[in-house]
């Protein structure tokens, strides 16, 4: 049976990769010595061009300016706003290429150190959920690094092939002949890349990243959207588990506290599983699960101090699986 998480990876591996080729394969890309952009190999242009040239009228001009230039962003602010406003950072949980990376790195570093980040005040316990031994080994860092540079490079070359012609990039970085200005902003972007990466990587999808800030805006505007809820009528349940669902988070979020404090959670759904294999092991149902509408509207309000508890039927799940 194909696990959650290993839908997620394949579906966040895809888009990678799509994030990658989309350039060379014309997709969608802006190329500054045309300036205009690339859409499945036609030129997505706003017409201006024709009409000072006197070949199109102001009528004309203006319907291709709402058209191709307003319509597009509008259409795809309201994608991302409205699944946000409904289901919270899912773009970033389950396609950024940037978080993609993050979990590879977390991953990577807590082989080499125990610790998911270098921030991290404390190793995670070495006692894993599949009953297996966390050892940290010091060579795993040769592989973070390789990671880093590696995941830094790919990034800066597949940026500036969304701004000039992926042909002539990729031709000249393998033949070793890439321009000056090329060579430099493939160093600079590889070099802050690999910083981030490396130091900063949470902190980035927190507050530096546009897109995921307006996700979690959104979110939090509605109070009926999907959340990670905690069954606090069985947290004596939750007393031995090691903080499972806690050290599972790619983002360091505690997935038991108030929304408020999820502010950037990713409904990557790991705390989700975590806490159910931590609490299966036991024979005992799992604490955390995905809440929606009234139920999710109970979360969200205990942050302001007047919700009631958690309603019961809101656990149904658990309690029907258990009779």
């Amino acid at each position: 049976m194909v696990t959650l998480q290993q839908k997620r990876l394949a579906v966040r591996t895809a888009f990678f990769v799509l994030f990658v080729v989309a350039p060379p394969l014309d997709i969608f890309r802006f190329d500054l010595t045309l300036n205009h952009f690339i859409l499945f190999g036609q030129p997505w242009t706003l017409g201006l061009t024709a009409f000072v040239n006197g070949e199109i009228g102001a009528g004309e001009a203006a319907f291709n300016i709402v058209v191709r230039g307003f319509l597009p962003i509008v259409i795809g602010a309201v994608l991302l706003i409205g699944t946000a406003w409904r289901y919270g950072r899912l773009y970033c949980g389950w396609l950024c290429p940037h978080f993609s990376v993050v979990e590879m790195i977390n991953s990577l570093m807590l082989k080499a150190s125990g610790k998911p980040t270098l921030w991290e005040p404390k190793s995670l316990p070495e006692q894993q959920l599949n009953g297996s031994l966390l050892t940290p080994d010091q060579k795993y860092w040769i592989l973070v690094i390789v990671a880093v540079v590696g995941f830094a490079f790919l990034w800066a070359v597949s940026l500036l092939t969304y701004l000039l012609p992926p042909k002539e990039i990729y031709t000249n970085l393998f033949n070793g002949e890439l321009t000056r200005n090329q060579s430099i902003f493939i160093f600079a972007a590889t070099t802050v890349l690999a910083l981030e990466f490396l130091l900063a990587r949470h902190l980035f999808c927190r507050f530096g990243c546009a897109v995921g800030l307006f996700q979690s805006l959104a979110w939090m505007g509605n109070r009926k959207a999907m959340v990670v809820g905690f069954d606090s009528q069985k947290v004596s349940n939750c007393i031995d588990c090691n903080a499972a669902c806690d050290n599972a988070c790619p983002m360091r979020l505690k997935p038991r506290s108030i929304k408020r404090k999820m502010f950037t959670c990713t409904q990557c759904a790991q705390c989700i599983d975590a806490c159910d294999q931590a609490q299966g092991s036991r024979g005992k149902d799992n604490l955390l699960l995905w809440l929606e509408n009234d139920c999710a509207r109970h979360i969200s309000e205990h942050e302001f101090g007047h919700a009631p508890d958690l309603p019961r039927d809101c656990f149904n799940k658990n309690d029907q699986e258990s009779n």
